[in-house]
């Protein structure tokens, strides 16, 4: 048996390829919709994709499992589980007009992929519909299995929030039926062995849960002992609270990628190829129709930038706020170094925003700069926050609800960052000044802001570095 891990470190999301080199057949659990990188990795081990699984319908990337079965033929392993409003819609879609090989699993259902046993458990919670598989290499003599793809139920430490049909997908009160399904899963997984290796769909930086670790798999064993939701499935009240406090507002785009990936999501074939652009190129967009996402650091973006750019950042920060601010018809620029190109182009794809139209580098960009007018953005330090709130200005508060909650100031207006785009209506049109935890978010949410219309002032080093002021404040009897 081999066993491939393909992480994306955008998404914080791990897609698998397991493989029977006896036969020379091989599943793919969880792909992202740019198949070249499993097709290629499958032949580099002498493999032939014939098989291909979901755990559930994502909600944080758009799935490549109709992509994969499209290019391969290779036969779908996908929930029934869920109820009749998460059931696969587009099974009898394919290109030629037939219908995708499949099989609709539902809990305690096997199949084989060349000498390797897959089993469906049934896992509700993070969403009605999930699958774990729990692995055992037949072919390779094995009585016990060796592990369980945990999708997004158990991860490193957490396990997958269950409020995301509900603050993502819209569907009220499923939050809290959500909490109470995933508690019995939680039991119903204690109840495996310690040995059981666990190969989880995400790690640190994932929306899809709140405690992530930074490992890629664990044991059951382990995250028996260590997994602090985990600890909590005893007691169901405490563990419905535990789970549903402190979830932050998701990105905007999950609800999209839920409808998506559920009814159809549309065959990409090649990647796009921006075309790299010139200073006159740069000068010429429309910031208003194109978003340009300017990757250049804070400093740099708020000293001199494109009135209407967006600034964003690398890591998990880039698609969360990218696909919560960009519009899937809007075309695209970046603003990024050359060997990042392919990088973000991938990542964009993977949420739907598939328009990426060019590139320049940070020098290109600055070229342009001296031949358009360049905007600036303001910034103040923690310390001239009261007098700035006295001469009238308005702060912006961009954290979650939950942060929100535990620590604010008076008067405050609360948008997450991630809810701006769908609450325009709720900021207040004056001079606006922009807060978050550390300054990460706010600084990204000034140029999201500025696109819209608004004057905006970024708070240094945001909540927490207003504390430290007030504390020193409070010491120095001032």
């Amino acid at each position: 048996m081999l066993l491939r891990l393909l992480y994306d470190d955008l998404l914080a999301e791990a897609a698998y390829l397991i493989g029977c080199q006896r036969t020379g057949e091989a599943i793919v659990i969880d792909p992202t919709r740019d198949i070249d990188r499993v097709l290629d990795l499958a032949s580099s081990h002498g493999l032939r994709i014939t098989a291909i699984a979901e755990t559930h319908i994502h909600a944080d990337f758009l799935s490549g499992a109709r992509e994969l079965a499209e290019a391969t033929g290779g036969k779908l392993y996908l929930s029934k589980a869920g109820g009749d409003d998460w059931q696969y819609g587009w099974l009898h879609t394919r290109t030629d007009g037939g219908t995708y090989s499949h099989v609709l699993l539902d809990d305690g259902d096997t199949f084989n992929v060349g000498g390797i046993a897959f089993q469906a458990v049934h896992t509700p919670g993070h969403t009605p519909e999930h699958l774990c598989y729990i692995v055992t290499d037949v072919g390779g003599g094995a009585e016990d299995p060796m592990g369980i793809l945990s999708g997004d139920f158990v991860f490193v430490g957490d396990l997958g929030r269950p409020d995301l049909l509900e603050s993502a997908a819209g569907v009220e009160g499923a939050r809290v039926e959500g909490a109470r399904a995933l508690q019995q899963s939680a039991l119903r997984f204690l109840d495996l062995p310690d040995h059981l290796q666990v190969w989880p769909a995400h790690g640190a930086g994932s929306a899809c849960g709140k405690a992530l670790g930074a490992v890629p798999q664990s044991t059951v064993g382990y995250e028996r002992r260590h997994n602090s939701a985990l600890k909590l499935a005893p007691d169901s009240d405490a563990f419905v609270q535990g789970i549903l406090d402190g979830q932050g507002e998701p990105p905007l785009y999950f609800g999209r990628m839920k409808k998506l990936n559920r009814d159809g999501v549309p065959l990409l074939g090649t990647l796009p190829e921006p075309s790299q652009l010139n200073a006159a190129d740069v000068v010429k967009l429309d910031t208003s129709e194109t978003a340009l996402l300017d990757m250049r650091p804070w400093d740099a973006y708020r000293a001199g930038h494109l009135a209407g750019s967006l600034h964003t950042r690398r890591g998990s920060w880039f698609l969360s706020v990218t696909g919560s601010w960009v519009d899937p018809d809007e075309p695209i620029v970046l603003i990024c170094n050359p060997h990042e190109v392919e990088s973000f182009t991938r990542g964009l794809i993977r949420i739907g925003l598939d328009k990426v139209c060019g590139w320049a580098t940070p020098d290109t960009l600055a070229q342009a700069m001296e031949q358009a007018s360049p905007t600036a953005t303001d910034q103040i330090n923690p310390d001239a926050l009261d007098a700035s709130l006295q001469s009238g200005a308005t702060l912006l508060d961009v954290r979650s609800t939950a942060e929100h909650a535990n620590v604010s100031i008076d008067g405050s207006t609360l948008v997450p960052h991630t809810r701006l785009l769908e609450r325009l209506a709720d900021v207040p049109a004056v001079d606006l000044l922009v807060m978050c935890a550390g300054g990460v978010r706010s600084a990204m949410a000034c140029g999201m802001l500025e696109r819209a219309g608004h004057r905006v002032t970024n708070v240094n080093g945001g909540m927490q570095a207003w504390l430290m002021h007030q504390r020193r404040m409070a010491t120095s009897g001032r």
